[in-house]
């Protein structure tokens, strides 16, 4: 079987007005690798690309990382490298060819800094029904009810122009976006050390939750990452992992992901992989809180090889 991890934040302090950002410290992150160390070998995404044909003869964890902040770098890299353990780093192309921050970080440290109050307030917008709420609660389920329901809003309701023209100028007035680009995401020089090492992917290029929007537009984001790569690294990313990853953001792409070159793919479906030969392309994947040794842990202190769902989504 195969269980993907994924991580995003990692940093000594979380502290903010309103703690919006959350992660694993450095101490927590390497606590939990030598955990899940117990239970199964690590795999690398080279290795990855020969499984999609056959079963795992083995119990493997895969690492990986969203979004590509300079602190999974700086502190997650030298971690796991110390350990001899493989990760794929995914990174949203917009962030570097256009040198601006995601929407969707925009909104984690605008939300840092305002109480979610005030900005369901601002937002203005009509109320979500009951079966929309569980669904937030659900998906935001290390939230609050009031953050999980105003990041539902802004990532499942509103449109992107929406979203910016609510975000942007809230945005610009508490933070410099230039210097939190350039403080946030990693340097040139760490996209082609990452590159020639094998372990980057595509987040998609605008971070867009590409199952809720149109066949135009994700064959747009899909050619726009691509691009990047081809331009950056001279060949196409393998791999893609899927913005937001819910059911309702991954399905009924798969078609367009693979003409655009992409061989794997990565949603947030909490469950794990006995083989790939039926679809590569919705590969389930926990978050790093649901494993053991963290605040979510569905597991215990048991194998989760051996208690793990397994992948529907591709049936």
């Amino acid at each position: 079987m195969l269980i993907v991890a994924n991580y995003h934040y990692i940093r000594e302090d979380f502290s903010a007005p309103y703690p919006s950002i959350f992660g694993l410290t450095p101490s927590k992150f390497k606590a939990q690798l030598e955990q899940l160390s117990r239970f199964g070998n690590f795999i690398s995404q080279q290795d990855l690309l020969y499984h999609p044909k056959r079963a795992f003869e083995k119990n493997f964890f895969l690492i990986t990382f969203d979004d590509g902040l300079k602190e999974q770098y700086e502190l997650a890299k030298p971690m796991l490298e110390e350990m001899g353990i493989p990760y794929i780093f995914f990174i949203n192309t917009s962030n570097f060819s256009d040198k601006k921050v995601s929407l969707v970080h925009k909104i984690h440290l605008l939300r840092s800094q305002v109480a979610p109050k005030e900005l369901l307030q601002e937002l203005e917008v009509n109320s979500l029904s009951e079966i929309e709420e569980k669904a937030a609660v659900k998906h935001y389920n290390y939230d609050s009810k009031e953050n999980a329901l105003l990041k539902y809003l802004l990532n499942f309701k509103l449109s992107l122009e929406q979203q910016k023209k609510f975000v942007d100028p809230l945005f610009a007035e508490v933070f410099e976006e230039e210097k939190v680009a350039e403080e946030l995401y990693f340097t040139e020089e760490m996209l082609q050390e990452l590159y020639k090492k094998g372990v980057l992917g595509s987040h998609s290029h605008r971070h867009l939750p590409l199952g809720l929007i149109s066949s135009a537009e994700v064959e747009k984001e899909m050619r726009n990452t691509q691009d990047f790569f081809l331009e950056r690294f001279g060949q196409k990313a393998v791999s893609l992992s899927y913005p937001y990853g819910s059911r309702d953001s991954c399905e009924g792409i798969q078609e367009i992901v693979q003409k655009a070159g992409f061989q794997l793919g990565f949603t947030m479906e909490r469950a794990g992989n006995i083989s790939l030969k039926e679809d590569s392309l919705l590969i389930a994947r926990y978050d790093c809180n649901d494993l053991p040794g963290e605040k979510n842990n569905l597991f215990g202190n048991e194998d989760p090889f051996k208690l793990s769902a397994l992948r529907q989504w591709h049936i």
